[in-house]
């Protein structure tokens, strides 16, 4: 696909820094609309339907992990890519904005050609989508991969996107021991840099959110579903 196919939203509360990456998005051939706080792009997104949302965190209103979470619960954008692009470096920050639901976290300042770097990374993984398949139903839940949720006891659970991918990945082989490494490539791939913790941050809350103990740690290995 090429890059004028694409849509890009770019969010930021520094008209500088619009204009600055907008150029040089615009200039790589991707459509790009822009939006100056949380509130205006979930408004701005679910019109434009970008396939990525390059978002500040700190910003008024409402910030980039706000929104960022609340646009994961928006159907039409549950597939959306969400890239942060911020100055805050601290592991807490990018702990904060993977649990939300990013996909990739950079901090600034970049230079633009790492950053369009970056960003045809994310887009390659982009067509990769859940294949519209059965519901896959197991003892303590039932996990619909078209609607992009989980049902437990009657009841909707919508997990942040990165979750899902984490619980879908272990559910694809129950009793298969993936290792951290496994998880890392296959959740938030080889050019995304995150973490040690992340892991296990979304294995806790994802075992909380499903009152399950079907997720079982190896000790110095990984993490397996028992069926």
């Amino acid at each position: 696909m090429e890059n004028e196919s694409y849509r890009i939203l770019l969010v930021d509360d520094e008209p500088d820094v619009l204009e600055f990456i907008g150029y040089n998005l615009r200039k790589e051939g991707f459509q790009v609309e822009t939006a100056g706080n949380g509130q205006e792009a979930i408004a701005r997104a679910s019109v434009f339907m970008p396939q990525l949302i390059i978002m500040d965190v700190m910003m008024p209103r409402m910030d980039g992990i706000e929104a960022c979470q609340a646009i994961r619960q928006i159907p039409e954008l549950q597939h959306v890519l969400i890239l942060f692009l911020t100055a805050r470096a601290e592991d807490y920050s990018q702990i904060a904005g993977f649990e939300a639901g990013a996909d990739d976290y950079i901090t600034k300042p970049v230079k633009p050609k790492v950053l369009v770097s970056r960003i045809r990374a994310l887009l390659r993984r982009y067509s990769d989508q859940p294949a519209e398949e059965p519901l896959l139903e197991f003892r303590d839940f039932t996990i619909d991969k078209v609607r992009y949720l989980v049902i437990r006891n009657g009841e909707e659970v919508v997990l942040p996107k990165k979750e899902f991918q984490l619980l879908l990945l272990l559910t694809s082989r129950p009793d298969k021991v993936f290792t951290r490494e496994e998880i890392f490539a296959q959740v938030w791939g080889n050019d995304v840099i995150v973490g040690d913790r992340t892991i296990d941050v979304h294995i806790r809350k994802i075992r909380e959110k499903l009152d399950t103990q079907s997720i079982r740690t190896v000790k110095g290995v990984g993490y397996k579903f028992e069926a």
